[in-house]
């Protein structure tokens, strides 16, 4: 009997292949969204249309760059909507009373202390950050309520409505916003220090911890940074509107962790980039354009992104059960995957 081992290498380069796959489902899912819109619609590719999908998706997009940092952790942040409502009060009221300055950096410490107070509750009593930021999601969207007794609070601060309503060179500002943010975040966690320690905590938190990196520290800087991230996020919600609505992040955090999951990060943590979460961003603010173009009926809407969202979990449980149901080629690879050239040992036995 001959019995085939795999070599490191080998293992390697298919570990490789199977995580490019992840990362590329978003892209193939965008193209062929993509696609099917610019043959069903001819305004789908125009200019104007594609600003107005940056533009829609900025928000989303912004809250899913934090959620991404907490997912990754093997945890999950469940208030960043009602976050960027009760920032999005704090600012405006701020901002009228005692101007523009103080309105950004009382909106930003806002987002801050939520962030932190949601990673000490999940480090420091333990708590599941499900339960944890559920919580906290109650309490933030009741005090949103309390201080404007439900009422929107008006914006006329015109250097402050340019955050959400002005163009750079064509483009929106808030796209601009969108791209600097994923930009230093994505390098944050891809090239920095910071970043391996929070891919190590949530592979193995306890293996990170024995290696000398301080996993809660790493929890609660995480958390802090999807706090700000949700008060940027209503900061530009605010701008566009003029307007500072006590719910305007409901539903919110259910879309930015449909970005992160069709980006390809792992619910159980330890993998994920930026870059797939825009691309997940951009799928989903593609599909929400493409049905308004189609006259598509609002309900049904919901259904198709629910849908869309399933497959992207189910594809992120099963992809190596998948891979495994395709044909072997005669190196022993499905299809492709790299073939183990010198990978394999024969043993002889009788």
């Amino acid at each position: 009997m001959t019995l085939s081992v795999t070599s490191p290498a080998s293992r390697s380069r298919l570990s490789s292949a199977a995580a490019a796959a992840r990362r590329l489902r978003a892209v193939w899912m965008l193209l062929l969204v993509g696609i099917v819109l610019t043959i069903a619609s001819p305004v789908f590719l125009t200019h104007n249309n594609l600003m107005n999908v940056g533009l829609a998706t900025s928000v989303a997009a912004l809250l899913a760059v934090g959620q991404t940092y907490v997912i990754i952790l093997a945890e999950i942040d469940l208030s960043v909507g009602a976050a960027l409502g009760f920032t999005a009060v704090v600012t405006a009221q701020t901002l009228r009373d005692h101007g523009l300055v103080a309105g950004v950096a009382a909106g930003v410490a806002a987002g801050a202390a939520i962030g932190l107070v949601n990673g000490l509750l999940v480090t420091k009593t333990r708590m599941p950050s499900f339960i944890a930021t559920l919580a906290t999601m109650s309490v933030l969207s009741g005090l949103s309520l309390q201080l404007t007794k439900g009422n929107p609070v008006a914006v006329t601060d015109y250097d402050f409505q340019g955050i959400g309503q002005n163009r750079i060179a064509g483009v929106p500002v808030p796209v601009v916003i969108m791209l600097v943010v994923f930009a230093a975040a994505g390098y944050l966690l891809a090239r920095t220090r910071f970043g391996r320690h929070v891919y190590a905590t949530g592979d193995n938190t306890e293996a990170a911890r024995l290696s000398g990196v301080r996993t809660d520290r790493v929890k609660i800087l995480a958390f802090v940074v999807s706090g700000v991230l949700a008060a940027l996020a209503g900061f530009i919600l605010t701008a566009r509107l003029s307007t500072a609505e006590p719910t305007a992040g409901t539903g919110l955090e259910l879309e930015a962790i449909a970005a992160v999951i069709i980006g390809g990060t792992s619910l159980a943590g330890g993998r994920g980039t930026l870059l797939g979460t825009l691309v997940g961003a951009l799928v989903l603010g593609v599909i929400d354009n493409g049905m308004n173009l189609l006259d598509v009926s609002p309900f049904l809407q919901n259904v198709v992104k629910g849908l869309v969202i399933l497959l992207a979990v189910f594809l992120d449980r099963n992809i190596d059960v998948l891979r495994s149901l395709l044909p072997k080629r005669a190196d022993g690879t499905a299809p492709g995957g790299p073939p183990h050239r010198g990978g394999t040992a024969a043993a002889k036995t009788r």
